[in-house]
């Protein structure tokens, strides 16, 4: 006699009286407990991985939110910097360099003004860049399609985009 370890049934990956059974008779019921729990198992076990790998696309997202907000941050500095000691530093220099050739007053503060603003326009282009990174788009595409906090609200009056129309239901 063979010894059986509790909570494990030999007969499990055979579906039992199959042998005996003709062909098109219904299974007993204890194949068909057997067919039920095998497809819990399975589900349950898929749902645990979804489960898994939803919990670890959220923390990567979290991760690359605190990564581009700190980055953000860092070219916030560079801009305000940027800004602010370019005009004052850089339009000394330019100014004088731009009267000893001979222009203005007028024309020389303004070509000072107009580097020091694309500079500034740069950094603010990177802060809005990594501010992107920080929407957590990943997450969000994945919550959508388990259905969860779906984006697609049609509370706007003069969105021009209609809803999506409704099949009907067969009884």
């Amino acid at each position: 006699m063979t010894e059986r370890v509790t909570g494990e049934d030999p007969r499990e990956g055979q579906p039992a009286g199959s042998a005996t059974r003709a062909p098109g008779e219904a299974p007993n019921l204890d194949e068909s407990v057997r067919r039920v729990r095998a497809a819990a198992k399975e589900t349950l076990g898929s749902g645990l991985a979804t489960g898994r790998a939803l919990r670890r696309l959220v923390s990567a997202d979290f991760a690359l939110a605190r990564s581009a907000l700190g980055r953000a941050l860092a070219w916030s500095a560079v801009s305000v910097v940027f800004g602010a000691s370019a005009w004052l530093l850089a339009m000394g220099a330019a100014i004088a360099l731009l009267q000893s050739w001979g222009l203005s007053w007028l024309a020389s503060i303004s070509i000072a003004m107009a580097i020091s603003l694309l500079v500034t326009a740069l950094a603010a282009w990177r802060v809005s860049v990594f501010f992107d990174h920080a929407g957590m788009h990943a997450t969000r595409r994945q919550l959508t399609r388990l259905g969860m906090f779906s984006e697609s609200t049609h509370d706007d009056d003069d969105e021009d985009v209609p809803p999506p129309a409704q099949t009907p239901r067969t009884p």
